[in-house]
């Protein structure tokens, strides 16, 4: 492959890991424009999962082998069984070398200035799977090794050259851009929706998951559910005994909430807010939310700190009336879980089965428009949850 061919496969490989989203899509996107540059039969990208000391494959792609997946669930490798990476390389890296690519072939040769002593391992699979070498290229994040690029040739090819070699590890460094990328904009993501105190899902992902579930309710029936819960006595124990306390106590519930979200299936466990939680479900019956809305409230008056919680319950699967709008859906937990506060209990409220619940939650509703229409001509007033809460504590509960 001349120069010009191998710049338009550089581009082409940046080019598609940009447009994947995943860490997956990317690794696929690198190691198959990678074999198509390099001319390989195979190749595979892996990452170096320290914490386990082994190399684990995230792709294979290519002319595959029985045992062999496009996306092996745990196809990994002790580390000691290729010293390279923890040895050799690690050593050239922190020393201010740079990591370079190197060749092995099936007769156990090994030709290139990268890697240290000969993989008896690679060499036996090369043979075991019909191949006859393989470029292996160093894949280098911040400074630090973080897996490799591997493209094979079949036996009877051209064996991998000192320019084969050269070109491998640029493409290992763009690999290694394109990856950073991902996990930079994976961490933005994440971050985005969630509650940097808790790792709890933030309001921003209840919001968007909520007007996905109902959809799902409008189109088919599917039960929604959403418990909201207010941390009682934090205030106490912030005054009492410092914000680092109160921030403790906050994350301890947030670890009983996350546990008894476990319970149902495709729950969502989220901090709204200050002291408000809430659990976001899609699907069990009403009831089955309730028994854990009552293993919430058991288990957080067993917390060592703080009072307790008082929560609220509103599902679809009891009669609240339609629910149109998530809006609604909250507006109706949140007069539940005011109800439950009023009335200083340990068990949760539900909507519906008190009917007090849902007068609260349409006379709010009410309240609402009539403020709207003092506003000005097609002004739309959306207050937000602290409003509701103070028209609640307005009402007869």
């Amino acid at each position: 492959m001349g120069d010009d061919a191998r710049l338009r496969a550089v581009v082409g490989l940046a080019q598609a890991m940009a447009a994947a989203h995943t860490l997956r899509d990317v690794a696929h996107a690198a190691a198959e424009g990678a074999r198509t540059a390099m001319d390989g039969s195979f190749a595979a990208v892996s990452v170096w999962e320290r914490a386990r000391g082994r190399l684990r494959v995230l792709v294979n792609t290519g002319k595959r082998q029985g045992d062999e997946e496009e996306f092996p669930e745990d196809e990994s490798y002790p580390v000691h069984d290729f010293p390279e990476i923890t040895g050799f390389l690690h050593r050239r890296w922190t020393g201010g070398g740079e990591p370079r690519a190197w060749v092995e072939t099936a007769d156990g040769a090994r030709h290139g200035t990268g890697g240290g002593p000969v993989t008896a391992r690679r060499a036996a699979a090369l043979r075991h799977r019909g191949r006859g070498c393989c470029v292996v290229a160093p894949i280098v994040l911040h400074g630090r090794p973080w897996g490799e690029l591997y493209v094979a040739r079949e036996a009877g090819q051209p064996v991998f050259d000192r320019s084969d070699t050269d070109f491998a590890t640029v493409l290992a460094a763009v690999i290694a851009a394109g990856i950073a990328q991902t996990e930079r904009l994976e961490e933005v993501r994440r971050l985005a929706f969630t509650d940097p105190l808790t790792g709890l899902a933030n309001r921003r992902a209840v919001d968007i998951r909520l007007d996905e579930a109902l959809e799902r309710h409008r189109a088919d029936g599917t039960v929604v559910s959403l418990l909201v819960c207010d941390v009682n006595g934090l205030k106490a124990v912030n005054d009492e005994l410092g914000h680092e306390a109160g921030d403790q106590l906050l994350e301890r519930f947030a670890s009983v909430l996350s546990l008894c979200g476990a319970m149902l299936p495709d729950t969502l466990a989220a901090r709204l807010g200050g002291d408000e939680f809430c659990l976001l479900t899609v699907g069990p019956p009403a009831d089955e939310v309730v028994r854990v809305a009552d293993e919430v409230c058991r288990r957080a008056a067993e917390l060592e700190r703080g009072e307790g919680v008082a929560c609220g319950v509103a599902s679809t699967g009891d009669p609240i009336g339609p629910v149109r709008s998530a809006r609604r859906l909250f507006r109706l937990a949140d007069a539940a879980q005011y109800r439950a506060k009023a009335a200083r209990t340990d068990k949760p409220v539900v909507a519906g089965r008190e009917e007090v619940v849902v007068r609260l939650a349409d006379e709010a509703e009410e309240g609402e428009k009539g403020e709207g229409a003092k506003g000005a001509p097609g002004e739309r007033r959306r207050p937000g949850r602290g409003r509701d809460r103070r028209r609640f504590r307005g009402l007869d509960v």
